[in-house]
């Protein structure tokens, strides 16, 4: 029922009325007695919404309604209120035709697996403890509206506004427009008007759904553009020539610049060397998690852990909030260029190194991949087997995972010189090709 990212997938199929139901039911029936509850822009989250609602009402718990606000903004509002949890309906990146419910705890981190096990084993087992007729939840409306905006003004320092491009994918990541108006930078948007049919790009801001946003800053004299995901818990970048800036090279900017020595960052498994050289430089280090950045997250829980993120547009600053924030991490972008210069300069002092990706197809790939485990464990020594099989080595990594939706195996390497990555990839590709062959024969 549960992915690392709450519950996805695509209404009146696997997301319905009914489910949301039962996952207030759920929710009110653990204990969670003072609920927030907030949705994207997507054309079914009034319903879900409500539907949760309602289940939560069944359990006696109380509801605070907020409305239609990006994710990081909902998840920080349990703290607001002193409420137990949060939730949102929200599909983040994904089509129009899917929705989701995404879980929050009271400090604003997602549900971790416990949390989400309690909530499906209730749903599996319809264990609710339903309320008399007398003791039903209230439900209650607030507007949210400026906390998150004041939050994010307070968090950065420009040393000179900017020009900035925000293209804000039709969804709910307006705020960062308005605080960096605040902060006195000259604000274009692009997709501006809340659209759940998200009419301007696909949801996900990529390197192949961020054109427009490129071309607008090329051909202006913006400092740089930044772009959101559907319900704003993603930013990626673009710089003031309007390259698209790759998620590796943003996450050892942010990484460098938040860690000090003898600090730590939280990265996936599948993440570059180069983040490994950007905060080494600075005496720091970095601690690498499973793909998802429910994981991420977790690890940022640990003390000495000041910054955590994910190359596909998830930010977490620990001291700041335990959910990714991408209004945040767009901010602190934009404070980075203020105090250091143009981003096209900041990402050229960041090392690149060869990476071959491929995906092979594998009709029992937890197979293949377990006997893929066996095989590296005989000839390295270097092994992290947390998500997928990450082989370590003197002069580069690769991964083999298998894919979470499809019948794939996923094989990443990457090295600091082309031979390497080579040599890397070729060892691993064999491996999987050998275990996929028996395992089928």
């Amino acid at each position: 029922m549960f992915g690392t990212s709450g519950i996805r997938g695509a209404v009146g199929d696997d997301v319905t009325a009914s489910l949301a139901l039962s996952v207030g039911r759920a929710l009110g029936s653990e204990g969670y007695d003072s609920v927030v509850v907030g949705h994207d822009v997507r054309e079914s989250g009034q319903m879900l919404e409500q539907a949760l609602a309602a289940g939560l009402q069944e359990t006696g718990a109380e509801v605070i309604r907020v409305g239609t606000h990006p994710t990081p903004t909902v998840a920080r509002a349990a703290e607001w209120f002193d409420a137990d949890a949060s939730v949102v309906m929200t599909a983040s990146h994904n089509p129009p035709t899917d929705n989701g419910i995404k879980l929050w705890t009271e400090s604003g981190r997602a549900f971790g697996a416990d949390e989400r096990d309690a909530i499906a084993r209730r749903i599996e087992q319809e264990d609710y403890d339903l309320a008399a007729w007398d003791e039903v939840g209230g439900q209650r409306h607030h507007d949210i509206g400026d906390r998150h905006r004041d939050v994010l003004r307070e968090s950065v320092d420009l040393s000179e506004p900017c020009s900035v491009v925000v293209d804000i994918g039709n969804g709910t990541g307006r705020i960062t427009a308005d605080v960096l108006t605040d902060l006195g930078c000259t604000v274009t948007t692009l997709n501006g008007q809340r659209d759940g049919r998200f009419p301007g790009r696909p949801s996900e801001p990529t390197g192949e759904t961020c054109h427009a946003l490129e071309k607008h800053v090329a051909e202006t004299d913006a400092d740089l553009g930044v772009a959101h995901d559907g319900d704003a818990d993603r930013m990626m970048a673009v710089d003031e020539d309007g390259n698209f800036i790759e998620g590796d090279s943003l996450l050892a900017l942010f990484g460098r610049d938040a860690a000090t020595e003898g600090e730590q960052i939280a990265v996936p498994v599948n993440t570059s060397i180069a983040v490994d050289d950007a905060v080494d430089s600075v005496g720091a280090d970095v601690i690498r998690t499973r793909v998802g950045d429910v994981y991420v997250a977790e690890a940022c829980a640990e003390p000495n852990v000041v910054f955590g993120g994910e190359p596909s547009g998830a930010w977490i600053w620990s001291d700041e909030t335990p959910c990714p924030d991408g209004p945040l991490a767009a901010c602190k972008l934009v404070e980075l260029v203020s105090k250091r210069g143009p981003l096209s300069e900041l990402v050229a002092d960041v090392d690149t190194y060869p990476l071959r990706r491929e995906s092979i197809e594998a009709n029992d790939k937890a197979r293949v991949l377990e006997r893929v485990g066996g095989d590296v464990r005989d000839e390295y020594d270097d092994i992290d087997d947390r998500d997928g099989v990450r082989v370590a080595t003197d002069d580069g990594w690769f991964l083999v995972r298998a894919s979470g939706t499809q019948p794939l195996v996923r094989v990443t390497a990457e090295a600091r010189t082309e031979a390497d990555v080579e040599r890397l990839f070729d060892d691993a590709m064999d491996h999987v090709e050998e275990e996929r062959a028996v395992v089928e024969a």
